[in-house]
């Protein structure tokens, strides 16, 4: 073959790689502006740990965040703890503000059991606990701002910690107590509650190994009992309400559940059956006694805990079993799906030798999957988090599927850094995420709301305040914890407002901004602008510029070697 020859077929392979590219682009970006459904429900989310401080305040109880935070500092990544964080139990009026400037229509927050009954019983209800929350929610009224309220985001009170806590079947009834007293005090101006934020993080992450508080590093059965109990609470509550506030009320209560996606770490068969084994264990454990069509909990987990339990020498499944009676009882009691989503994990089986090595007996043992990432994601501000946008179009499909397309509400989706106001990243994650949120319901899941985690930076539990997840940024150093929207608060505002995605808009610093960057130390004015990439847009002009004028090159040189 001549050289020329060589050359030309060269020029017609690259052109056809040009034009294959170029296709690839445009037909994954959407350039038709989508707009998301006329009610669907913006928010922005924070939790009562993470963001009030005034840990002592007036008359409020300790909590199992005060005591292990006080007691084991070396269990936080920089040995801090939450007892003033961002100030918002003196700061609240501020935080309301910076809601309404978000454009949102609901702000989720939880609210502190210790701060209301500083030792759990009705015994003892706080007066200076109940007014905080109502002027809060009152502000939020004000606005036309939904509250939205969890009752319970991992506070539990210490006292009731030392009976055992959530493995203890006690805790049923007095999570009733709490629950009603929340209902008789603030139930005729919330209309959206949810009982419990991330029920596997309570137990698992509580009781079977060393990370939330209570920190019991118990594998393998304590978790299971709190599941149990954790289950029956909620049902209890949920049946309270709706037997007795709903009709009045007017409001809805639902739960709130978390996973990471489970992509199949190949398209083998072995590992797409871990992947449903994953989502069964972390999503079914808690969905499915409330939302599949026959209640209890998934067969592959009873199968698998109850074998193994046998094979490790116990009289019975460390798994707990409901009575028929219970089944009934705990199955629809939700009135919407909460999803807490954040990032995606590869997964495959574990063999059968645990060369994972999971201790025996452990959650992860008995999952029998082993979790990784690719590194070649995009990472974050945590090791856990790194994005994989289609997870979340991946994990709604799979809710529609499994539970029969119930109404959902993402109701926590972010990213984190280590600090800084021109986070740009934290713009392309929340783009790139909504962008298949919007694909989710063009494809029929019943997706109601998205709401943004979180409103602020604030203590990250056992990250202390090492990473940062907030729209908002907070000075820790002033002490009136000074609020600066970054970057992201902006377009996130931009996003709810005109209720679309634009990829074209990436704000620079404006002179609020510049001035907060310029009091932060060093790190926080580089870590956070870091990898700004390009809007959607940006990015396909730059492909078709690029690639138009490759292929006037090539035709040129093309035209020169005929």
């Amino acid at each position: 073959m001549s050289l020329i020859k060589f050359i030309r077929i060269s020029l017609i392979i690259q052109i056809s790689v040009i034009f294959n590219n170029f296709h690839a682009v445009t037909s994954s970006f959407d350039l038709n502006p989508r707009h998301f459904p006329k009610d669907f429900l913006w928010g922005v989310g924070s939790s009562s740990y993470q963001i009030e401080g005034g840990w002592n305040a007036d008359d409020k109880g300790e909590s199992i965040w005060d005591y292990m935070t006080h007691n084991h500092p070396e269990k936080i990544a920089d040995r801090s703890n939450g007892d003033i964080s961002s100030d918002s139990y003196h700061h609240w009026r501020r935080d309301v503000q910076m809601v309404h400037e978000l454009h949102v229509k609901t702000y989720r927050f939880s609210i502190s059991w210790p701060r209301i009954m500083p030792g759990g019983y009705m015994n003892q209800v706080s007066t200076a606990g109940i007014k905080y929350y109502s002027a809060l929610i009152d502000e939020l009224l004000h606005y036309n701002i939904t509250p939205m309220v969890t009752m319970y985001h991992w506070e539990l009170p210490q006292r009731l910690q030392e009976l055992g806590g959530w493995t203890n079947p006690e805790i049923i009834p007095l999570f009733k107590d709490y629950a009603r007293l929340l209902l008789e005090m603030f139930g005729d101006r919330v209309q959206i509650w949810t009982t419990i934020n991330e029920p596997w993080h309570v137990c698992e992450h509580g009781y079977g190994v060393d990370y939330m508080a209570p920190a019991y590093n118990y594998p393998g059965i304590p978790a299971y009992l709190c599941g149990h109990n954790l289950l029956k609470a909620h049902a209890e509550v949920v049946h309270m309400y709706r037997a007795e506030y709903k009709k009045r009320q007017g409001g809805r209560m639902g739960i709130t559940l978390d996973t990471s996606w489970m992509e199949p770490k190949s398209n083998s068969p072995e590992d797409r059956e871990a992947s449903q084994r994953a989502l069964e264990f972390y999503v079914g454990w808690f969905g499915h006694p409330i939302f599949s069509t026959h209640g209890n909990y998934p067969a592959t987990m009873v199968d698998r805990i109850r074998n193994l339990s046998k094979e490790q020498g116990f009289s019975r499944s460390r798994l707990p079993e409901f009575t028929k009676e219970e089944i009934q009882r705990i199955r629809g009691t939700a009135d919407f799906f909460g999803i807490n989503t954040y990032t995606t994990s590869l997964v495959t089986s574990n063999d059968h030798n645990n060369s994972a090595k999971f201790p025996i007996p452990s959650f992860n043992h008995d999952m029998g999957v082993v979790e990784s990432q690719d590194p070649n994601w995009t990472g974050s501000g945590s090791v856990w988090l790194k994005v994989y946008p289609k997870g979340i179009y991946n994990l709604l499909m799979w809710i529609k599927k499994e539970y029969n397309n119930p109404p959902v509400i993402v109701t926590e989706s972010g990213v984190s850094d280590r600090g800084g106001l021109e986070d740009y990243p934290r713009v392309d994650y929340y783009n790139q995420y909504l962008n298949f949120v919007l694909d989710a319901l063009e494809d029929g899941a019943n997706v109601q709301g998205y709401i943004a985690w979180s409103l602020m930076d604030s203590y990250e539990w056992k990250a202390g305040f090492t990473e940062k997840f907030g729209l908002y940024h907070v000075d820790f150093n002033d002490p009136q914890r000074k609020r600066t929207p970054k970057i992201s608060a902006r377009v996130f505002a931009h996003i709810c407002k005109t209720n679309r995605i634009d990829w074209n808009y990436r704000p620079s610093l404006n002179e609020e901004q510049i001035t907060a960057m310029s009091r932060l130390p060093a790190l926080e004015t580089t870590s956070g602008s870091a990898g700004r990439g390009l809007s959607q847009r940006s990015y396909l002009r730059n492909i078709i510029v690029r690639s138009l004028s490759l292929v006037v090159i090539v035709l040129a040189l093309a035209k020169y070697l005929k």
